[in-house]
């Protein structure tokens, strides 16, 4: 296996500008990276550009100590999954698999092998190897049974297996990966999650995978890059990224449902509050929250934002400040949770995550009180960037939502 590094990197089309923008990224040796962000991001680009399907406009990669900006894509020891899986057709499964090490041979003439005895033993052997790692690889991925079949008998999982295969059986120093699962039903999306990060542990593997999903970056990832324009808007864990996101962007697109996101101003008060006050609500939190100088105005336009499932109802306000004060226009439960739309005052709609029995008598229509536990909000500035993320005091109750995430998965 193999470190992977960027450098300044930048990938420009012509007088369609940049897709990727001096992007600076150290991969460890080992590590499972997701590259996520939307469609058009430059994510694909980033990683075609490690294997050498697209041309470095500027910067340097290195895999290793080695620069590979000049090197072909057939000698920098990688295995790319696609998107579209390209096993060939006319190959059963296991021509499939050995395809890549067949081709890799350094002895291949048929014809020496007809009067040269010593060459055809070293041709018998190296054969013998190949289907041994075929062998293994199918056991790891629990293909054996499908061996003698072609592709147009395999599932869309059992064809996604066999691709994956196809990579591992190489054991390149990185695999990457390119929206392999966005084929797949829901439930198989689920299940083969489960099958790359067992896979991984196993391996060890460094592994780069792209995906538009940020449910599959949070599942999978050892740590998380995300991309918008071309530009990474913040690498860190899943944990870091769910519960400290670096911007109003990354906040937005990381979790399901998304973000609340209110528009106002924080007004510092000598009194120990910070009041945060908009169009659609008013909300008071104690200011120890803020390191000294974080707040260095009367007032400062931002935009709070609150994730779905730190919202909870509550029966009675009590003169509480800490409230947000609406009308229930949908409920959609599914399983033991349920998603509460409720709109606030001048028709801003926010989303409420809560248990079923925490709504149990809630109905569209109804006015609702739900609290915003001040641990778990986040401010932007007007640029968008997060005020939280250098100035407010780590919070108490850590990453408990995008652990909870990683765990599931990994039972």
């Amino acid at each position: 296996m193999a470190t992977v590094q960027f450098k300044g990197v930048s990938k420009v089309y012509g007088e369609h500008g940049r897709a990727v923008d001096s992007v600076d990224l150290s991969i460890a040796d080992g590590e499972f990276v997701v590259i996520v962000g939307p469609s058009g991001c430059g994510k694909s680009t980033t990683l075609r550009m490690i294997a050498g399907l697209e041309e470095i406009s500027s910067g340097t990669i290195l895999i290793g100590d080695r620069v590979i900006n000049d090197v072909a894509p057939k000698d920098r020891n990688i295995a790319m999954v696609f998107q579209n899986y390209a096993l060939y057709s006319h190959l059963n499964v296991r021509q499939n698999l050995a395809f890549g090490l067949e081709r890799r041979r350094e002895t291949r003439s048929l014809v020496r092998a007809l009067w040269d005895s010593s060459y055809r033993l070293r041709r018998r052997e190296e054969s013998a190897k190949i289907a041994g790692r075929v062998d293994a690889v199918a056991r790891t991925l629990e293909i054996e049974s499908l061996l003698h079949r072609p592709p147009r008998e395999l599932s869309g999982g059992q064809r996604q297996r066999v691709a994956v295969g196809r990579a591992f059986v190489r054991d390149p120093a990185v695999f990457l990966f390119d929206e392999p699962l966005s084929n797949l039903d829901a439930s198989l999306r689920g299940e083969m999650r489960t099958e790359l990060r067992i896979l991984h542990r196993r391996l060890r593997a460094t592994m780069i995978y792209v995906t538009h999903d940020q449910e599959e970056a949070i599942s999978l990832a050892d740590r998380i890059v995300v991309m918008k324009d071309g530009v990474v808007q913040q690498v860190g864990s899943p944990a870091e990224v769910y519960e400290r996101p670096a911007n109003q962007f990354v906040a937005g697109f990381v979790g399901t449902p998304s973000m609340n996101m209110l528009s106002g101003q924080i007004v510092a008060e000598s009194e120990g509050v910070v009041h945060f006050r908009g169009d659609q609500c008013e909300l008071s939190f104690p200011s120890t929250r803020w390191q000294d100088g974080a707040i260095t105005s009367a007032s400062e336009d931002s935009t709070l934002g609150i994730r779905p499932d730190r919202l909870k109802p509550v029966q009675a306000d009590g003169g509480r400040r800490d409230l947000l004060r609406g009308s229930v226009v949908a409920i959609e439960r599914f399983g033991s949770l349920a998603d509460v739309a409720v709109t606030l005052r001048d028709d801003a709609r926010i989303t409420a995550r809560c248990s079923l029995d925490e709504v149990a008598t809630v109905r569209e229509g109804d006015s609702i009180l739900l609290q915003a536990d001040p641990n778990c909000i986040h401010f932007f500035r007007a640029d968008g960037v997060s005020i939280e993320r250098s100035t407010i005091q780590p919070r108490a109750m850590g990453h408990n939502r995008a652990a909870g995430i990683i765990q599931e998965f990994d039972r």
